[in-house]
């Protein structure tokens, strides 16, 4: 049997897990005993233990975010906002709050249209650079090293956060089409893909309202 946590340690069991919506794992930690000293507290004081959606949901928003947005005024945030928000509306995944999926992830085959949309994702936000993700699309007979050299010095991601290129066989007629393929940048944190999502909804209902 588990035993008795003190008075002092059960009031602040309940503050954790219950105001602060702690896991039981994390409030052992805290409060420096075992989870199954917790789980006895919570069955013996008639604690109610979350449902698993509902444990999910509570992880997620006290999940540390690895992003912080900047303090941009003016003209500047105005048309950062627009450009971020109509680029990723355009080209990037939506999926839905549900999904599985958690990551930004922007494609495009033009290199400006890259480059405008990783500086304006940069400008809005102060990101954890390391978590930045490329993959190339690309065909066979192309050069997949200089192409990965140009996405690389265009976007400033280093090469080491390309991911192993998606190679496609010969196709002449996309090749023209894609001359220095296709790259998908990519940020996994679902709360920054919520950010952007917010974002578009709000400049969308400001300068395309449904009446």
């Amino acid at each position: 049997m588990s035993p008795a946590i003190s008075k002092i340690k059960l009031e602040k069991l309940k503050e954790l897990y219950i105001e602060k919506g702690l896991s039981m794992l994390d409030v052992s930690k805290s409060i420096g005993v075992s989870i199954d000293a917790v789980a006895y507290a919570m069955r013996k004081h008639d604690i109610p233990r979350r449902s698993l959606k509902e444990a999910s949901k509570r992880s997620f928003e006290n999940k540390e975010m690895t992003f912080k947005k900047k303090e941009i005024k003016g003209i500047k945030k105005i048309t950062t906002e627009i450009i971020l928000s109509m680029l990723y509306w355009g080209e990037g995944f939506k999926g839905h709050e549900d999904s599985k999926l958690t990551t930004v992830d922007f494609a495009n085959s033009d290199p400006e249209m890259i480059r405008l949309y990783i500086n304006s994702l940069r400008s809005m936000y102060d990101l954890d650079e390391k978590k930045l993700r490329v993959l190339l699309y690309c065909y066979s007979n192309q050069d997949i090293s200089s192409l990965i050299d140009h996405w690389s010095k265009l976007t400033k991601i280093p090469k080491t956060q390309f991911s192993k290129p998606y190679i496609k066989s010969n196709s002449q007629a996309n090749i023209k089409a894609m001359k220095y393929g296709l790259v998908h940048i990519r940020y996994n944190d679902k709360k920054l893909l919520i950010e952007i999502k917010n974002l578009i909804e709000c400049v969308r209902n400001k300068y395309a309202p449904v009446e």
